[in-house]
C-alpha cells in the first residue's frame, strides 16, 4: 500500500510539472501568433508583400461562397379576353407563389377551337396582359392545353417551376383536364378563382344594357344603375325561360384594394400627373393613354368617375363595371401609381392643390367609328364560319 501510496505521490509530482510547462507553451504560442497578425495588418496598410509562411490563412468561413438562389418562375396561361379584375387578382395570385411570372396568352386560333372566336384579338390581349403589375413576361400564341412538349420547353427553355391555374375545371373538348401533365410531373400549383366576375358575365351585362337602351324605359334605367353601384345581381326574364344574368358579383373591401395597391406615395420633389374618366370596360386604348400620361412625369394619379357621373355623361346604360370594379381595373396597371376612386367630374384648384399636382392631362374619344364597324364586321364573318355545322356550343 505504501509503495502505491509513493507511487502516486511521484505520479502527482509529475503532473505537477506538466501542469507548469503548458501555460509556457500556450502563451508563447500566443506571442508569436500575435506578431505574425500584427505584422500582416502592418503590411496590408503599407502595401508590403509577406512571405507565404507569414500569411493568414483565409477565414473558414469566406474558402466557399454561397450560391445565389435562383428565382422560384412561375406560369400561368389564359385567354384573357375582355380582361377585367378576375384576371388581374389571378395573375396578382400566381405571382405571389413565386419570384418571377410568366404569362402565356392562348392564340386566337387555339380559343376558336376550344371555345369560340375571341371577342379581343391576340395583340390587344398580349398588350393587357403585360400591363399587369404582376406580370414579368408574356409568351404569345400558348397552347390552349399544356402538352408534353410545351411543357418540356416551359421547364427547359423559361425554366419554369411550376405551372399555376384556378381552382375552376378547365377540361378540353373531349372532357380531358388541360392541367393532367403538370399535375402528374408534380409541378402544379393551384390558386383561388375571384368570384363575381368572368368575361361571360361581362357579356350578359352589355347585352342588357343594351336591351334596356332599347326599350327607353327610364325606370329599369335607374334600377339598373343602382345594382351596379351596389353590387346586387339581378333576374332576368325572357319569357320565363332563364334564371337570368346576375349585373355584378363584387363587393367591394377595404383589403381587396390594399391588395392591388403600390402602397408608395410621391417622393418630395415627384411632377405629378393627374388624368382622370370612366376607365369602363378597361382596355388596350386605356393601357396606352396611361402609359403615354405616365412618361410625362414621376407619380401618375388617375381619378375613376363615379357610376352616377359616368351615367350622365355617357349614357343611363352606363357604366357596365361598377366604381370599384373599374378602379381595381385600373390599380393593375403598372403605369398607375394611385387612384381617386370617386373623382369629381371637374379638376378644381383645390384639388390641385391637395395633390400636388404638376400637370392635367386629357385623352381624346375617337369620333369616327368606321373602324369599329369594319372589325364588327369581320368579327362576324369569323363567327359564323365558326359557328357553321356546329350541334352544340362548349361551355365558358
Amino acid at each position: 500500500m505504501d509503495s502505491e501510496g509513493g507511487g502516486s505521490g511521484g505520479g502527482g509530482g509529475g503532473g505537477a510539472v506538466k501542469d507548469l510547462a503548458t501555460p509556457s507553451k500556450f502563451v508563447a504560442a500566443f506571442f508569436l501568433g500575435g506578431l505574425v497578425l500584427g505584422a500582416s495588418l502592418l503590411a496590408v496598410q503599407v502595401g508590403i508583400s509577406l512571405p507565404p509562411s507569414l500569411q493568414l490563412p483565409p477565414p473558414l468561413w469566406g474558402g466557399r461562397r454561397r450560391r445565389r438562389r435562383r428565382p422560384v418562375r412561375v406560369y400561368m396561361d389564359g385567354c384573357f379576353d375582355m380582361m377585367h379584375y378576375g384576371h388581374c387578382n389571378a395573375l396578382r395570385q400566381a405571382r405571389a407563389l413565386g419570384d418571377e411570372l410568366v404569362v402565356g396568352v392562348v392564340s386566337d386560333d387555339e380559343i376558336t377551337a376550344n371555345k369560340g372566336p375571341p371577342v379581343t384579338p391576340l395583340h390587344e390581349r398580349m398588350i393587357m396582359v403585360a400591363a399587369v403589375k404582376w406580370v414579368d413576361e408574356v409568351i404569345p400564341d400558348a397552347p390552349y392545353a399544356i402538352t408534353e412538349e410545351f411543357m418540356n420547353k416551359l421547364f427547359n427553355k423559361y425554366n419554369i417551376d411550376y405551372i399555376i391555374h384556378g381552382d375552376d375545371p378547365c377540361l378540353l373538348p373531349d372532357g380531358t383536364d388541360a392541367y393532367a401533365l403538370a399535375k402528374k410531373a408534380g409541378r402544379y400549383k393551384q390558386i383561388k378563382r375571384t368570384e363575381g366576375v368572368s368575361s361571360t358575365d361581362i357579356v350578359g351585362r352589355m347585352l342588357l344594357c343594351v336591351r334596356e337602351r332599347s326599350t327607353g324605359d327610364s325606370h329599369n334605367h335607374s334600377s339598373l344603375q343602382r345594382q351596379f353601384s351596389h353590387g346586387h345581381g339581378q333576374k332576368v326574364d325572357d319569357g320565363g325561360s332563364a334564371s337570368g344574368t346576375r349585373i355584378s358579383h363584387f363587393l367591394p373591401t377595404s383589403r381587396r384594394i390594399v391588395q392591388f395597391s403600390n402602397g408608395k406615395g410621391p417622393g418630395p420633389d415627384a411632377r405629378i400627373i393627374y388624368i382622370d374618366g370612366a376607365f369602363d370596360l378597361f382596355h388596350a386604348g386605356h393601357v396606352e393613354i396611361l402609359r403615354k400620361a405616365r412618361e410625362l412625369g414621376d407619380f401618375l394619379l388617375v381619378g375613376i368617375h363615379t357610376d352616377q357621373t359616368v351615367s350622365a355623361t355617357r349614357g343611363a346604360h352606363r357604366p357596365i363595371m361598377n366604381l370599384h370594379e373599374r378602379s381595381l381595373s385600373v390599380l393593375a396597371c403598372r403605369y398607375v401609381d394611385e387612384v381617386i376612386i370617386g373623382a369629381p367630374w371637374e379638376v378644381s384648384k383645390d384639388m390641385i392643390t391637395t395633390f400636388n399636382i404638376s400637370l392635367v392631362v386629357h385623352g381624346t374619344i375617337a369620333e369616327n367609328m368606321d373602324f369599329l364597324k369594319k372589325r364588327n364586321e369581320k368579327k362576324e364573318a369569323s363567327e359564323r364560319k365558326y359557328y357553321e355545322g356546329k350541334t352544340y356550343m362548349s361551355g365558358d
